[in-house]
């Protein structure tokens, strides 16, 4: 192929059949609608309160809300966990990411993703997702939602940690929210 006109917005280009094939350069903003994502974030902790079944002192739930690299959050005991977000107001959620890593033991977990509209009104699930992590091949896995909910108050994570008997702690690396 060569080139015969060029300029910002498209290029032609001849082929083996000198037919003109149209193409345009994609900028930035379009390769990536989401320049500085980190700023559509909510601040989750101050606009909301939480619940969790347990907790492990030296891994708090919120060093896995936050930016930073923090160690995540862990139940202080084995068997299922609920973490729940309670927002002082109603909000429209568009996405949601969770992040969980399991170094040292293979187990395959299962967690389900809930919301609702009102403190003890009907949950509506999200996601039912079960994973498997090996220490010699899979140790993270990664969940990033593309949603549209309105007038979402409680979100709520349970974790089943181990399908197997319960052999394992729940753990949680980060919960983002947007």
């Amino acid at each position: 192929m060569r080139s015969v006109g060029k300029n910002q917005e498209a290029t032609q280009l001849l082929d083996e059949k000198n037919q003109i094939m149209r193409k345009t350069i994609i900028s930035a903003d379009l390769r990536d609608p989401h320049p500085g994502s980190d700023e559509e974030w909510i601040d989750i902790e101050n606009v909301a309160r939480f619940e969790v079944t347990s907790e492990d002192p030296n891994f708090p739930l919120e060093s896995a809300l936050g930016e930073g690299e923090g160690p995540g959050w862990k139940a202080a005991e084995k068997g299922r966990q609920i973490i729940r977000i309670i927002f002082d107001n109603p909000r429209t959620l568009r996405r949601i990411v969770l992040e969980f890593s399991e170094n040292k033991i293979e187990r395959t977990q299962e967690f389900t993703l809930r919301w609702a509209v009102e403190a003890h009104g009907l949950f509506r699930e999200i996601v039912r997702q079960q994973w498997t992590f090996s220490p010699h091949g899979s140790t993270n896995e990664i969940e990033d939602y593309q949603i549209h909910l309105e007038n979402v108050s409680i979100l709520e994570l349970t974790i089943k940690p181990d399908l197997a008997p319960e052999n394992a702690v729940a753990t949680l690396t980060r919960w983002r929210v947007a």
